[in-house]
């Protein structure tokens, strides 16, 4: 009896012990997540005001009309192309439905830097299309005028052709789980299919849809590449330009700061509205929404309509790319090249097993400690996925390079040693930058997976002898493999494609695919941009092969 007595004392204890290391992982965590937000606002306070009147009297009125427009016009976009492209597919059927259903997720794959990169190849004044343009009209350069894809409303194109599909799969999955009875309900009172639609349909799925949206919105405020690229000022191109060009630290944190709050808002309120609105099927049968046949001008003008943001935002942009590609002088097997493969690799790689690891951490703990305290940390590891890479990345620089200059300091009036830049500059620092801009991906990943496992299985195995960690690792991780994989794949492919928080932390003389493809295309070498870009697309088509296969189950 004593020596079991012993053992069970001797498994609390270890059991114990297991809680508060899981504990410490998920606080650290949350304190890294909550670092560069702090770091951001501590350094726009103390950073005086003159730099932010000059602001004021100068770019920041134009950052702010030029981020708002933006904003409202990928977000008019993304729900016209989003909705209507979901319900059309949903509530109709045509020549070729299932084939569209499909494909309006591919556009997904694309980040929009790269799409502008294609589209400006075409458009700009000696692309392909003006020319043909001033040959068969025998127009010279003043007779006509074109519409300017380097613009404020040429980037909001490019973000809306490949931010749509976030509102088209979360409408589209509303729209599925409706019941048709409150739909024919409507008709019955003698509205139209299309004022049923409106009156009953769209605000039963308005949570969805908002969500979709304000994700898309997020996504805009936080691009650097399109609007770089296409010379449109906005915060993003405020921040990377005050850090470099300027050489102003105190610019780019309060810059960073207002872009922080803009973002911070946005997240409250998405998650606000998702709380609170909600619509319950009260009647006691739920009937599927039956699909209409369409025919002749109807069916034609429903697949032209879904066709058109697959055309525009996957097969044109990759059959430009493709052509650019080939017309360059790039080598993608050359021993340059293959070293930006590498860094990409080790970089994405490195990043999403670290950013996994930390996901399981803050969720198992609120697993095992549910609370206040394993809640907080939960919510502190989400607010990355409100915050833009350029934010996080000053965030992080401002105070590890205080830390390494006074470290430096030190060590030279008392050991004559120099340190130099100990975390500046370094790929860990970078890897947890992507680590605080990914984690609610792999969160969200990873709670979706341990929702499937009944806590009676922990119960079992606890009973069993097992230790909080012997139960993570014999039962949870073998049964969430798939979803971690999933968790995996999603920050993998997300930190490929990042671009502000990878051209102002990376260490010198270490660029990526997405460095090189800016580099050129900066440079107007958009020919040999092609390459790097199309690399990453064929990267970042594999997490949305998985959303497709998911979408053609359903």
């Amino acid at each position: 009896m004593a020596k079991i007595e012993l053992a069970e004392h001797g498994t609390r204890n270890r059991g114990a012990l297991g809680t508060r290391f899981v504990g410490c992982i998920a606080y650290i965590v949350a304190a890294a997540c909550l670092l560069p937000m702090l770091a951001v606002v501590v350094a726009a306070v103390t950073g005086g005001t003159d730099t932010i009147a000059h602001l004021l009297s100068t770019v920041l009125p134009e950052y702010v009309l030029t981020t708002a427009i933006l904003v409202l016009l990928v977000s008019a976009g993304t729900f016209s192309v989003g909705v209507g492209a979901a319900w059309l597919v949903t509530m109709t059927r045509f020549p070729g439905v299932r084939f569209l259903e499909i494909a309006l997720v591919l556009p997904l794959a694309f980040p929009a830097y790269v799409l502008a990169y294609a589209y400006t190849f075409i458009l700009d004044h000696p692309g392909i299309v003006q020319s043909t343009l001033r040959q068969v009209m025998d127009w010279g350069p003043r007779d006509y005028r074109f519409p300017e894809i380097r613009s404020t409303e040429g980037a909001a194109v490019m973000l809306i052709l490949v931010l749509y599909p976030y509102v088209y799969l979360l409408a589209r999955a509303a729209f599925l789980q409706q019941s048709a009875t409150a739909f024919l309900a409507a008709r019955a009172l003698g509205n139209s299919a299309w004022a049923a639609f409106w009156r009953v349909s769209l605000p039963m799925a308005r949570p969805a849809i908002a969500g979709g949206v304000l994700l898309a919105v997020m996504e805009t405020i936080a691009d650097f590449g399109t609007v770089a690229y296409f010379g449109v000022q906005t915060f993003a191109t405020g921040i990377y330009t005050s850090w470099f060009s300027m050489a102003d630290r105190a610019a780019a944190a309060q810059l960073a700061s207002c872009l922080l709050v803009f973002a911070l808002v946005m997240a409250v309120a998405e998650r606000t509205q998702r709380g609170k609105a909600k619509y319950y099927q009260t009647g006691k049968r739920h009937a599927g929404m039956g699909a209409a046949q369409l025919n002749g001008w109807q069916s034609v003008a429903a697949f032209t309509l879904c066709s058109i943001p697959v055309l525009l935002g996957f097969l044109l942009p990759v059959f430009i790319l493709v052509q650019m590609g080939m017309d360059s002088e790039q080598d993608l097997f050359s021993r340059r090249y293959l070293g930006f493969i590498r860094n990409s690799l080790l970089l994405a790689g490195t990043a999403a097993l670290v950013t996994v690891c930390a996901a399981i951490g803050v969720g198992f703990f609120q697993r095992l400690r549910p609370g206040r305290g394993s809640n907080m940390a939960a919510y502190l590891a989400r607010l990355g996925y409100a915050v833009p890479g350029g934010v996080i990345a000053v965030g992080l620089m401002v105070p590890f390079a205080m830390f390494d200059n006074t470290l430096d300091a030190w060590m030279r009036q008392n050991f004559g040693i120099s340190t130099g830049l100990l975390v500046t500059g370094s790929i860990w620092l970078l890897i947890a930058a992507y680590m605080v801009r990914f984690l609610a991906a792999a969160l969200s990943a990873y709670e979706g997976g341990l929702s499937t496992v009944h806590s009676n299985m922990d119960a079992a195995a606890r009973s069993l002898g097992q230790t909080p960690l012997g139960t993570l690792r014999r039962v949870h991780l073998p049964i969430l493999t798939p979803s971690l994989l999933t968790a995996l794949l999603i920050v993998f492919v997300d930190v490929m494609k990042e671009l502000p928080a990878t051209l102002i932390m990376r260490p010198f003389n270490f660029d990526t695919l997405a460095v090189q493809a800016y580099r050129l295309a900066s440079d107007e070498r958009l020919e040999g941009a092609a390459v790097p870009s199309l690399v990453i697309l064929a990267v970042g088509l594999l997490p949305v092969i998985l959303i497709c296969r998911q979408v053609g189950r359903r």
